[in-house]
């Protein structure tokens, strides 16, 4: 016999969330190719999901009741020696299937230093949270960090230090704002910026340390130092005090990603990535951020409010590509008041470095051109570190683009070695990679759990915010989905008038049959904390009449989620209601 290998569900069509109504083996049945292991029932009809190879069920991942969509791991099974290939109509291996042949794994004979029943490779958010939720449920856990702080990327130099100086930069715009009611402060503020730095990193400082003291009491093992694959059951940990061999029982990659760097760019300190960006140091005059999207707009929003003059170019036609055209317009409106120029359509063609800055060459439909720059921010997306951790030796699957694939239950193609948060796969969001964290404990322990998120939230914290959460338009037009839709414009909002937040707007996307809530987005502000009702609603299944009839809170932006709803359903009253028919 072989490794034990998942069974999944193959390609059924247009179905998802199928019952099982039959389990046809158990642990221990011997199976031919073509053998049925589970029945299903749709709507429409019954279907026997057959085992793709010859050999023995070891495990059951499901049983009668559950729902099951295309992927999903059925069984696990040791594969016979002598098994025949199955037929092409039969069942594939894993969701996380490789389009490449897995590499075989490496032998290691040498004395391991310590074991670990369960490591978990990375520190940041995915790999903490599977740490401290493992150790919860009683595992032993060595957790191996390369930073000498818990937190990883997120906490250190980007989620949180970004947020911090967001808010400086929404305390000067507010103030300045405030100026033509009334309030005015005496001119611009003095700006230090070793000041803003040392609060920055105290923000950071309460945040990783009281991580450290959480994962102390759990009692888990922290390691410094980076580790990689010596075979499928052990790691070589390089760290300050020289090197360390782990063997394990089973693993949790949590490796997280990087900026990606503009080729051919120079080596030059006036050239950074977001992490660099967030050391403020001199303020430069000028400053090019090279892309459009989330990183490269809030860093932009933070450099504006400290007095400095923003360019931002963007390859594609459009600023945050990923959202929805009319959320994004009343940022660029925004934006494009106060920053120097904003650039769409416009490729970076080359990086120089000056004696008094970088000279940067565009191109577009027009033509070349040139510029100097004080400072340039390259921030167009991050690459996942899959190829950092010589996983080949463990037998496990390393994407070309970098991503560990692994299946619902976060397992790799080897069997005890799971991936989760950036390296996992997009979306690279924190509240992604910590979701996963617990499904992947949860599992290394032994209970039958399973990702299954229908939908995951984004959200830009720029000034105004973008957010959204499910589907975009764009999405839902190339999938040829019917749907409907509902615009609230906070022009109608007495808390957004109080505000100044008056050019926002929060939409509801409602499935065209069965008026359910598909997606939403907003523009303006907190929209990041106005999307997640919305999440919660497509989780439940809730229509416009749920959100509509539930009470909400007034004079509130939350209230502008149950307008829209009420529009869609024709009962508002705070503006005239479209028509419906019923």
């Amino acid at each position: 016999m072989s490794d034990t290998t998942p069974i999944v569900v193959p390609d059924i069509g247009d179905f998802d969330a199928v019952e099982i109504i039959e389990v046809l083996v158990a642990a221990g049945d011997e199976v031919a190719a073509e053998d049925a292991i589970v029945t299903l029932e749709t709507d429409k009809a019954t279907m026997d999901i057959p085992a793709p190879f010859a050999g023995r069920i070891t495990e059951l991942a499901v049983s009668v009741g559950d729902k099951v969509s295309q992927g999903d791991v059925l069984a696990y099974a040791e594969v016979s020696k002598d098994a025949a290939p199955a037929p092409e109509a039969a069942t594939t291996a894993t969701t996380a299937a490789p389009t490449a042949a897995a590499p075989a794994a490496s032998a290691f004979h040498g004395d391991a230093d310590r074991h670990a029943p369960l490591v978990v490779i990375g520190g940041g958010v995915a790999g903490y949270t599977a740490a401290f939720r493992a150790a919860d449920l009683g595992m032993s856990v060595t957790l191996i960090e390369r930073w000498p702080m818990l937190g990883g990327v997120c906490l250190n130099v980007g989620c949180i230090p970004s947020k911090a100086l967001l808010h400086m930069a929404k305390v000067i715009d507010d103030a300045a704002g405030m100026v033509a009611h009334g309030i005015d402060f005496g001119g611009p503020p003095t700006i230090d910026t070793n000041k803003i730095g040392d609060w920055k990193n105290s923000v950071i400082g309460k945040l990783t340390g009281g991580l450290g003291a959480m994962a102390k009491q759990r009692k888990i093992t922290v390691v410094q130092g980076t580790a990689r694959f010596l075979s499928a059951n052990a790691l070589q940990v390089a760290g300050d005090d020289g090197d360390e061999v782990i063997s394990f029982d089973q693993c949790i990659v949590a490796a997280g990603s990087e900026p990606t760097p503009l080729p051919g760019a120079p080596d030059d300190p006036r050239i950074v990535d977001s992490t660099g960006a967030l050391e403020l140091g001199e303020l430069p005059k000028r400053m090019l951020v090279i892309g459009g999207g989330i990183i490269g707009l809030e860093m932009a929003a933070v450099y504006c409010a400290l007095g400095v003059a923003v360019t931002v170019v963007e390859l594609t036609d459009n600023l945050i590509p990923e959202a929805d055209a009319d959320l994004v317009r009343p940022l660029h409106k925004h934006i494009k008041a106060r920053y120097e120029n904003i650039f769409l359509g416009t490729k970076v063609e080359q990086l120089a470095a000056e004696k008094d800055g970088i000279r940067v060459t565009f191109s577009d439909k027009d033509g070349q051109r040139d510029d100097l720059f004080g400072r340039v921010l390259v921030a167009i997306g991050r690459r996942p570190n899959g190829t950092k951790l010589d996983a080949e030796k463990a037998g496990v699957t390393v994407n070309p683009r970098g991503f560990i694939d692994s299946d619902n239950q976060m397992r790799t193609n080897v069997r005890h070695i799971y991936s989760i948060g950036d390296v996992r796969g997009q979306p690279m969001l924190a509240h992604k990679g910590s979701h996963e964290g617990k499904v992947a404990a949860e599992v290394a322990h032994g209970e039958k759990r399973a990702f299954d998120a229908r939908v995951i939230p984004s959200v830009a914290y720029t000034d105004p915010e973008v957010a959204w959460v499910g589907p975009t338009e764009a999405n839902l037009k190339q999938q040829g989905v019917a749907y409907e839709k509902a615009v609230f414009p906070w022009a109608a909002s007495g808390r957004a008038l109080a505000m100044g937040a008056d050019a926002g707007l929060t939409k509801l996307l409602f499935a065209k049959d069965t008026h359910r809530v598909i997606a939403m987005g907003a523009v303006g502000t907190h929209a990041g904390d106005l999307v997640s009702e919305a999440a919660l609603a497509i989780e439940m299944g809730c229509d416009a009449q749920d959100i509509g009839l539930t009470i909400h809170p007034h004079p509130t932006l939350s209230e502008t989620v149950a307008m829209a709803a009420e529009m869609f359903d024709g009962t508002i009253t705070d503006l005239i209601p479209k028509k419906r028919t019923r």
